[in-house]
Formats: structure tokens, C-alpha cells, sequence
């Protein structure tokens, strides 16, 4: 990779030569134009990306890339673009999402090496299907996951709490470190009565489960998520199911934890049996049973907070991984709710 200072000539392409009073800060970058084409994106929709989130303006053509503004932006540039080289080198397909956690890391005070740092927190579920996490707290609750035995995850929506443990679930089994994935929720309207819902007790809280089902069809194989159903090895049950059981050799997941009470928080946490991993996970701002009833997840973050080999990752609105608005809507409910 190469740079040198160069102001653009009358045809839009690059000059060498440094021209101070029409381009004081520019530089032109030489990277692989495949490489590239990754990063910017077909229209090179994303440098609109880059060019919001460091204040400066990108140009590419062929193997050169052309960036103008601060000097310190330009530097910085450089450096996200290097990070990035290295993973294309490293045989991962660079896309929007790789250079919108390469910023978010580098907004988080990141220092290490991108490639390190999805080497290490890589979750592979299954054969072409890999899950990266996308900033320094997705890579922290990997991290404990794997070191620990019971972890909760707590923050709002679009963070990736159950996404990520459901793809750490089925790399586990697909490892062989768990014979079967069990996963369950409170089945808690949310805002509004449903009323009367047909069918089986499977086909009743089936709209409850819905969220799980979407993690593990996008993770997982249709048909191979079918006949783990149909086998026992994947099994997806309201928390009221959980009474009276002894977990053993399973990854079990407990989602929306916030709609548990203190009891039914209670009950699960000590269905953990040997070899099994337990990952809870909530949003402590949306919860939905009766305000009389204090929430088993708030209640459970205080009172283990102080006990040994317990994993516990709080994520902000700065982890949401979905539409760039959502963060500004939590941020807003967030500041109203403070009011």
C-alpha cells in the first residue's frame, strides 16, 4: 500500500505533484481495485459512509483511491482502510457491515487488529454460514459466553443479545460440546390482549417463540432445523415448560428475561445441570408484566451481580446493529424517560 500529498488535475484523475493552495490536505491511496469494489460498494454506495463519519471525501478510480479534509481524518482513513486490506488478505469478503464495525471499533477506542479481533471472536454454525461480531461489546459477550456458564445480556433492541447467542448455541452443538439447544421465553403480550388462539399448545405460543424460530432458520439449514425439532435435539418452549427440570449437556437461552417474574428467574437459573451453558437476555426498558410485579431480570442483575463464574455484558443504543435511526429512537425514548 502506498501514499503520497497530490491535489486532482482538471480531469478528475491524480497528479503527484503537490498543489498546497488548490488541495492542502489530500492524499491518494493505491489499493487492489477488487478490494476496492468491496469496500465502497457497487456505486460505491458506501463512501457516503466514510465520508459522513470522518468529514471528508473520497474518490475512487481503478487502484487509487483519492481523500480529502483534515489531515487527521486522512489519517485515520488510511488506517480503517488498512484494517479492512487485511481482512480481504485473510480470505474474509469485506462488506458494508466489516467497514461499519472497523468505525465502530475505531469510535470505541479500539487499537488491536481487525483480523485479530474476528479471528478470535469468529462463530462459525455452519458449513459457508460465519458470525462476526460487529463491535468491542459484541466481542466481549462471545467472549464471556464461551468462558462462562451462566451469561446475561442486557440492553435494547438490535443489539444482537439473541442472535448472537443463538449462532454461539448452534456452534456448540455442531462442535459436539452440547447435545441439544433448548430455547425459551416468557409468553408475555406485549401492549396488547390477544385473546383466544387456536390450535395446540405448540401452535398457541408459537407468535411468542416467533424471534427464536427467525434466529435459527437464518443460522441453520430449513430442513436441518425441522428435523432437530422433530428429533428433541432443538427445542423451543415457554418458560413455564422449564419447571421441574434438570438441564444437562444443553445450551439453553432464556430471551425477553425482562417478562419473568423474580420467581419464574429463580426457577430457571437453577435448572442448570452439568456440562450446559445458560445465556439470559432483556431489555430492562420494555418490559410488559404488571408493573406490580418487580421484573426477574432486573431483580437477577442486582442480586447475582457479586457471584463468581456469572457473565454479565450491558449493551447502549452505540451496539445497535439494525437501521442507523433505531439508535436515534432509543437515544430519544431514553432522554423523555429521563425527563
Amino acid at each position: 500500500m502506498k501514499a503520497h500529498n497530490e491535489a486532482p488535475d482538471g480531469e478528475g484523475g491524480a497528479s503527484p505533484v503537490s498543489s498546497p493552495a488548490a488541495a492542502p490536505s489530500a492524499s491518494t491511496f493505491a489499493y487492489p481495485a477488487e478490494f476496492l469494489q468491496e469496500v465502497l460498494g457497487v456505486g460505491h454506495l458506501n463512501a457516503e459512509f466514510v465520508e459522513q463519519s470522518l468529514g471528508i471525501r473520497l474518490s475512487a478510480r481503478g487502484e487509487n483511491l483519492l481523500v480529502e479534509g483534515p489531515q487527521g481524518e486522512l489519517e485515520a482513513c488510511r488506517h480503517v482502510m488498512e484494517q479492512l486490506l487485511k481482512l480481504h488478505q485473510g480470505g474474509i469478503r469485506v462488506g458494508s457491515g466489516d467497514l461499519r464495525t472497523a468505525f465502530a471499533l475505531r469510535a470505541e477506542g479500539y487499537k488491536g487488529d481487525l483480523l485479530e479481533f474476528y479471528r478470535d471472536a469468529k462463530v462459525q454454525c455452519s458449513h459457508g454460514r460465519v458470525v462476526f461480531p460487529k463491535g468491542l461489546n459484541q466481542g466481549r459477550y462471545l467472549r464471556e459466553i464461551r468462558e462462562k456458564d451462566v451469561v446475561f445480556g442486557i440492553g435494547p433492541a438490535g443489539t444482537g443479545k439473541t442472535y448472537l447467542a443463538v449462532a454461539m448455541a448452534v456452534s456448540a452443538l455442531k462442535e459436539k460440546q452440547v447435545k441439544r439447544i433448548i430455547l425459551t421465553r416468557p409468553a408475555v403480550e406485549v401492549g396488547e390482549k390477544l385473546g383466544f388462539l387456536p390450535g395446540d399448545i405448540a401452535e398457541k405460543v408459537n407468535p411468542y417463540l416467533r424471534p427464536l424460530y427467525d434466529a435459527l432458520f437464518d443460522l441453520l439449514e430449513g430442513e436441518r432445523v425441522y428435523k432437530y425439532l422433530e428429533t428433541g435435539i432443538l427445542e423451543i418452549a415457554p418458560i413455564a415448560f422449564m419447571r421441574g427440570r434438570t438441564l444437562n449437556d444443553s445450551f439453553v437461552i432464556l430471551d425477553e428475561a425482562q417478562n419473568t417474574t423474580v420467581d419464574q428467574m429463580k426457577m430457571f437459573l437453577t435448572r442448570l445441570g452439568f456440562n450446559s451453558k445458560t445465556v439470559v437476555t432483556g431489555d430492562i426498558t420494555q418490559i410488559d408484566i404488571d408493573p406490580s410485579r418487580m421484573s426477574g431480570l432486573v431483580h437477577a442483575a442486582d442480586v447475582l451481580k457479586e457471584v463468581p463464574g456469572l457473565g454479565f455484558i450491558f449493551f447502549t443504543e452505540r451496539d445497535v446493529v439494525r437501521h442507523p435511526l433505531v439508535q436515534q429512537i432509543i437515544r430519544a425514548y431514553e432522554k423523555a424517560s429521563n425527563r
